[in-house]
């Protein structure tokens, strides 16, 4: 006989937990949580004027191309991407996208946004788009940048800022005594952008006149870019971040790199090899004054960006354009981390990756770096980019499960550049919390509640805690 199952509310209260045991688990332990955001994209010009939005579409599809690349590929206009549409005329193409984004992670994020922090349960198509971007956009006016990281719980924000950034915004932010950290990160990616020479010059001008300084030689290149370290320690910096395809690790010598840099600066052309020598010295210098301050060092790997030139030169980078790489990770990073840890100057670090391929390399790689001197020293970050989702996420979890201590790992990002991306905390934490009560109710896991309860906790906020010292 067929028992008739009855189906469950979409976006229910125990959305995503299938059993008892993970209902537990998060309504008990893990939903309250605070949130340390320790990387993403939010301006920090905008926390610091305490910015409200006009509408709906400015504080949810500016930016997203996330949304943008949906919404191509259904076949809308790029004018109601990045164009000259309306904000409105915008918002109902996305509407009208929304239903076609089943089983995309779009579809749970859109609507778990809606609800929180709107209280708005109307699923979105293009017949409910009037109503759901009026009565949001209504509710905006009450809501500013700081109110909504108070609303969401979050405790510290790590934006993401280039060396040469003046941290005006975070030293605003900290003079008027907000309650929620916003802390720069050392992003150095333009540092060492060798391959684009004019661009590279203008960046080693940038450094020069930032540091009142004419940068000819590698040595004062050097040094200005250490001020510009020490000056984001002064701001309260924890943690560097690196957007790499892969981590460089090639033989060099000292006079070889100067050499190279005064190539560069002459127009010369560089050789392959090179290229690979002086981002391997810039890669090795940052990590050591990481090291050297206690900093927690990031590296993004994997992506394959800026894939269709003519958008490109139409539209910029960061605008729906890259994907999945295929590079070799595993010899690099073991020389690149073995380097440094042979000197005894490996800083805490978090390695992200894209390719879902070298989930296991990953996690077995930091493995061999971690030295028990701080519980995960070497950790496997969380599901990133295109991994940013319920599969990707388990598949992440699985694998640092396998090889590693999930029990270790410092938890959940956002990644973003949208203030109501903060529900990707609670998608985590619901998906996390069903794995575990999976297990208990399967017999392969004791049913401790309490201890696996602090388990949870401790991924959801508190190893990310003790980990980054805030």
């Amino acid at each position: 006989m067929l028992v008739d199952h009855p189906i469950k509310s979409f976006l229910d209260e125990d959305f995503l937990l299938q059993t008892d045991t993970a209902r537990r688990l998060y309504h008990d332990y893990a939903k309250a949580m605070p949130i340390i955001d320790y990387h993403c994209h939010l301006p920090p010009d905008q926390i610091a004027a305490d910015k409200r939005f006009e509408n709906l579409t400015q504080i949810w599809l500016y930016g997203d191309h996330y949304k943008w690349r949906a919404m191509r590929t259904n076949g809308v206009p790029e004018r109601y991407c990045t164009g000259d549409a309306s904000d409105y005329e915008k918002f109902e193409k996305w509407a009208e996208t929304v239903p076609y984004t089943m089983r995309n992670p779009l579809y749970h994020w859109t609507h778990m946004e809606l609800k929180n922090p709107f209280g708005v349960e109307t699923i979105l198509n293009k017949n409910t788009a009037r109503e759901v971007y009026d009565t949001c956009t209504e509710q905006l006016s009450g809501l500013s940048t700081r109110t909504l990281l108070r609303h969401f719980n979050v405790r510290t924000v790590c934006t993401t800022d280039d060396p040469t950034d003046s941290l005006e915004h975070h030293k605003k932010i900290a003079d008027d005594g907000f309650e929620v950290r916003v802390l720069p990160t050392f992003r150095p990616d333009k540092a060492m952008a060798i391959d684009d020479v004019a661009a590279f010059q203008a960046y080693v001008n940038r450094v020069g006149e930032v540091c009142n300084q004419e940068i000819r030689t590698l040595d004062t290149y050097m040094d200005c870019l250490k001020q510009r370290h020490d000056y984001f320690a002064q701001a309260g910096c924890r943690l560097s971040d690196h957007g790499l395809e892969t981590v460089y690790a090639e033989p060099y010598t000292e006079s070889e790199v100067r050499a190279i840099f005064e190539k560069t600066l002459s127009n010369a052309v560089l050789s392959e090899t090179e290229r690979l020598q002086f981002k391997s010295y810039m890669l090795d210098r940052f990590a050591e004054w990481d090291w050297e301050k206690g900093w927690t060092q990031q590296f993004h790997l994997g992506a394959l960006r800026n894939n269709n030139q003519r958008a490109l030169r139409t539209l910029g980078p960061d605008t729906g354009w890259d994907s999945i790489g295929d590079f070799q990770q595993a010899r690099p990073l073991a020389r690149f981390l073995g380097g440094l840890d042979n000197r005894d100057q490996l800083a805490k670090t978090i390695l992200y990756n894209l390719n879902p391929a070298d989930n296991e390399i990953m996690a077995t790689m930091i493995g061999n770096f971690n030295d028990g001197s701080v519980p995960g020293k070497i950790q496997f970050g969380s599901g990133w980019w295109f991994l940013d989702q319920k599969d990707g996420m388990e598949k992440q979890i699985n694998a640092l499960s396998n090889m590693g201590l999930l029990s270790r790992f410092v938890g959940m990002l956002t990644d973003s550049r949208s203030f109501l991306s903060y529900p990707r905390h609670e998608y985590f934490r619901r998906i996390l919390c069903n794995l575990f009560g999976r297990d208990v109710e399967n017999g392969e896991l004791p049913n401790d509640i309490d201890w696996i309860g602090k388990l949870v906790q401790d991924i959801c906020y508190r190893n990310a805690e003790d980990y980054f010292g805030f």
